[in-house]
């Protein structure tokens, strides 16, 4: 399978997808992310539109000098001239001249109504814009490629003088004209017969789609399979409204699926861990369920399905993970049977394929567990506790706590204090702390984190990082209506890895204070035998 040259892969993260709600990117933050777009090997990474705003303006300036791309070449975005004005003459064309970037994507109007509506200029005169701007950059030694805005919207409107926008850009020296669904409201086979329409008439085409529909990816594959040859996207699928199309699936679609190899060899599996860092800079959780990459993105849950996985993994799996840079994973639930358990102990580095009595036990324990509100299945770090309680009889302490409580007091201003007292022994010494915080939990968290450092000093590294609540079903075991049942889950991180542990417990305070023991007990366990692995 050898690399296709001529096919591009081009990224709009820093563009289009920094338009997503919610989503602010710093100078610095775009830098990062495109430190990483090169890492996954795309061909171009459109890092915005200089002179439109000065943070994207600023962005060129620096990329200049802190950008060290292995595999991508930076694009600048822009539009074509003002109407009236020589593209030599016009102050954001200049800016795009003067950005530094080596290739230029120009958006232009192909949609006759927008240009009359929109631009308030002629037909004539819009084709005179695109001619000109476009000879212009190439004239100065730039790359031009045309993002032909609402491309698909304007083909049924006026399929003439969409093609006309199309052929005057290549004709002028673009080498690509890129059709954009700019609303998203495309299906396939609309867009494949569209752009086989348009490569039919001898231009190089590439394909921008949005995702309105939920057909912004298999949009952009039938664009390929027609004959489109530049294919633009964003990572995780940024973008405005319900985003552009993910690039990773895109291109692992292409990859893996259609035999097309158009990224550098083996780059495709850091895919996972390249979407999880692009997420932690733009503070957008990653999607848990998002193909290829997503934590769930070939994770078993159901029985069945571990019983067949444990036989061959292919069974319920459509590729192996480690294609993108991902992993198996076995969920324990109370769907969870024999195999699911087997599995997940190996995972967690237990054999109990000899044992069938212990996996028979720990499987009854898990749904009695769960059937009294526990959830393992996000709550790994807190199963294998379980499961080292059953396999060797005891479960891991490294402290013994003799007592607990928590107060809360408002002050006139209004604001709550609270404040934690914990005793608890550890490596033979009695340790009596108090801790105050925001609320009850920060506090107990506190108290607890002050007392165990003393005799261990590595829980200074670990850190709550997530807190989920949820108040269960009244009708579980326990619950009586407002006296349901509380489950919380929390994220603790070393500042290498993270885990999740479960607490259950008539309320918040319980609960928090269960998950909060576990989490710290998997912590300490992990460091101790990171040790003893060293030594």
């Amino acid at each position: 399978m050898e690399l296709q040259g001529s096919f591009h892969v081009y990224d709009t993260t820093l563009r289009d997808g920094a338009q997503q709600e919610g989503l602010n990117l710093t100078v610095a933050d775009k830098l990062t992310i495109a430190k990483q777009l090169d890492g996954l090997g795309v061909g171009y990474i459109e890092g915005g539109w200089p002179g439109a705003n000065p943070r994207d303006t600023e962005f060129f300036r620096r990329a200049a000098d802190e950008l060290d791309l292995r595999h991508a070449k930076l694009a600048a975005f822009g539009a074509t001239r003002r109407a009236g004005v020589r593209a030599a003459d016009d102050p954001l064309v200049a800016a795009l001249r003067d950005s530094g970037a080596s290739v230029v994507t120009l958006v232009a109007k192909s949609h006759d109504r927008h240009v009359e509506l929109a631009l308030r200029t002629t037909l004539e005169e819009n084709l005179a814009m695109v001619r000109d701007t476009v000879s212009h950059l190439r004239d100065e030694g730039q790359t031009v490629f045309l993002d032909a805005e609402h491309f698909f919207d304007g083909y049924r409107a006026n399929r003439a003088y969409a093609l006309e926008v199309l052929r005057t850009a290549y004709d002028a020296g673009a080498e690509v004209v890129a059709l954009c669904d700019t609303n998203g409201g495309m299906l396939p086979s609309w867009v494949g017969d569209v752009v086989h329409d348009v490569v039919s008439t001898g231009v190089r085409v590439g394909i921008h789609c949005h995702n309105d529909t939920g057909c912004a990816v298999a949009n952009t594959l039938t664009a390929v399979d027609a004959g489109a040859t530049h294919v633009q996207g964003t990572i995780n699928g940024y973008g405005e409204r319900t985003g552009n199309a993910d690039l990773v699936s895109v291109v692992a679609n292409l990859e893996l699926k259609l035999d097309k190899r158009v990224l550098p060899q083996g780059l495709l599996r850091d895919a996972t861990r390249i979407a999880h860092a692009v997420a932690e800079v733009t503070n957008v959780p990653p999607a848990s369920r998002q193909p290829y990459v997503g934590t769930s993105a070939f994770a078993h849950k159901a029985g069945l399905h571990a019983s067949a996985i444990k036989v061959d993994p292919d069974l319920y799996q459509h590729m192996d993970p480690i294609g993108v840079g991902n992993d198996m994973r076995l969920l324990v639930s109370d769907m969870a049977g024999r195999a699911t358990i087997e599995l997940k102990g190996r995972e967690l580095g237990f054999d109990l394929s000899g044992d069938r009595e212990l996996v028979t036990r720990v499987t009854e324990r898990v749904k009695e567990m769960e059937a009294r509100g526990h959830s393992f299945e996000a709550a790994d770090a807190s199963f294998e506790l379980l499961l080292i309680e059953e396999v060797e009889g005891v479960r891991p302490s490294y402290f013994d706590i003799e007592s607990w409580r928590v107060i809360t007091d408002s002050s006139p201003d209004g604001e709550a204090v609270s404040e934690a007292t914990v005793k608890l022994r550890a490596e033979g010494v009695r340790y009596v702390v108090t801790g105050e915080g925001n609320g009850p939990v920060n506090a107990l968290d506190a108290a607890l984190r002050s007392a165990i450092e003393q005799a261990f000093p590595e829980v200074a590294k670990f850190e709550l990082i997530d807190y989920k609540v949820r108040i269960l079903d009244p009708s579980l075991p326990g619950g009586h209506g407002t006296d349901a049942i509380t489950r919380v889950l929390i994220e603790t991180s070393d500042g290498e890895s993270t885990w999740v542990t479960v607490g259950l417990g008539a309320n918040v305070i319980e609960a928090s204070w269960d998950a909060l023991i576990d989490g710290l007990t998997f912590g300490l366990r992990k460091h101790h035998r990171q040790e003893g692995d060293r030594g």
